[in-house]
């Protein structure tokens, strides 16, 4: 079924999303679970999903999701421990590449996988083409803070270890267009992570990119709040959080771990004794309440900024609760027009095109 039969059946406003059902650590029944609380939501979404035919079928009717899901088969899983460079060369068969080729074709408009972060990040390169001008690709998280929206966007996370002044500005770019129509921030501040805030910190590429953001900020529709440092991370002076790949990656498994490790000792402090069980039934509220508030599957998904198309990257591990977050925010990203929105953006600062606002068809920035 092609993406104009789908609007037929669902109406002009459909959003079909191409779903990689493998590859995640629970299997398709989670997947599956999860596309089934996005639609309860969303009754606007459409899903083109990808693996065993007559597995998926079982769960997809289960579910009662037959009118709104399209199954292709494909036999073919990418492992998290293959190589990219493998996945390249033998995993046409694969559900991972299956998924990506239907965004290609134009037949959805976002895929969804909880596969292999390697693999997903080549096949997307190579078969839906970086944007005209990246240089490099970024993943982008979103990261709990203490700004009103509840959460920054930190990117790279894990795309590429390097990135020179340039390649940070055009993270600057692609970060705050996700800030703007991911988490609805007209008016996004940018921060450049370094080690102190100190204009004359940092390595020299920091630096470069500390004046390259400077001066395309205001044509790009962002404040730029300069240099700012891990502490500012979950904090409310920025809204977008620029830094390279490594950086970014060791941040989140750091920032992962450390909130892994708080959930233990706090278990373990209200068994300590009769009174700790006593004082854990009375703190039962706040404490689902902070649960709630730092629960990793809300905000499920990384963004593959810089492609032609959008790709979000779910957990490995993600449940029906984590799908359905990344499906949720794929559903957003699509119905605002990122990709085109993103690719104006960048094309705003380019050495062959002057720095000034992108707007779209209607006049809104991007």
């Amino acid at each position: 079924m092609s993406e104009r039969e789908h609007h037929r059946r669902g109406g002009a406003s459909s959003t079909v999303i191409s779903v990689d059902a493998m590859g995640g650590d629970r299997g398709p029944a989670a997947v599956v679970a999860g596309l089934a609380r996005s639609a309860t939501k969303n009754p606007d979404i459409r899903f083109i999903l990808h693996g065993p035919k007559d597995e998926l079928e079982r769960l997809v009717a289960k579910r009662r999701l037959s009118d709104i899901c399209e199954i292709r088969d494909a036999r073919g899983v990418v492992r998290m421990q293959d190589k990219p460079s493998q996945v390249m060369r033998q995993g046409k068969g694969t559900s991972m590449w299956s998924t990506i080729e239907a965004v290609r074709d134009g037949e959805a408009s976002v895929a969804v996988s909880c596969g292999n972060t390697g693999a997903l990040m080549a096949l997307s390169m190579v078969r839906l083409r970086k944007i005209e001008g990246v240089n490099r690709p970024a993943i982008a998280v979103l990261w709990p803070s203490r700004n009103p929206q509840g959460f920054n966007v930190m990117l790279d996370v894990g795309a590429d270890v390097r990135a020179d002044a340039r390649d940070l500005l055009q993270y600057a770019l692609m970060g705050s267009s996700y800030a703007r129509n991911g988490l609805g921030i007209a008016h996004p501040r940018v921060g450049l992570l370094n080690v102190g805030t100190e204009e004359h910190k940092g390595r020299s590429e920091l630096r470069e990119a500390h004046e390259l953001i400077a001066a395309n900020a205001q044509a790009a529709s962002f404040e730029f709040v300069g240099f700012v440092e891990g502490g500012d991370i979950p904090g409310k002076r920025a809204d977008v959080i620029v830094t390279d790949g490594f950086t970014g990656n060791v941040a989140i498994k750091t920032g992962e771990g450390t909130a892994h490790l708080i959930g233990d000792l706090l278990r373990e402090a209200f068994r300590f004794s009769p009174l700790s069980r006593i004082a854990s039934v009375l703190a039962y509220t706040s404490l689902r309440r902070l649960q709630k508030r730092i629960d990793p599957r809300r905000v499920n998904g990384g963004v593959f900024l810089g492609l032609n198309s959008t790709v979000v990257k779910s957990h490995g591990s993600a449940d029906a609760t984590g799908v359905s977050a990344a499906v949720k925010l794929a559903f957003q990203l699509a119905q605002s027009g990122f990709s085109d929105r993103l690719a104006a953006r960048v094309a705003s600062a380019s050495p062959t095109a002057p720095a000034q606002p992108a707007q779209d068809r209607n006049g809104t920035h991007g």
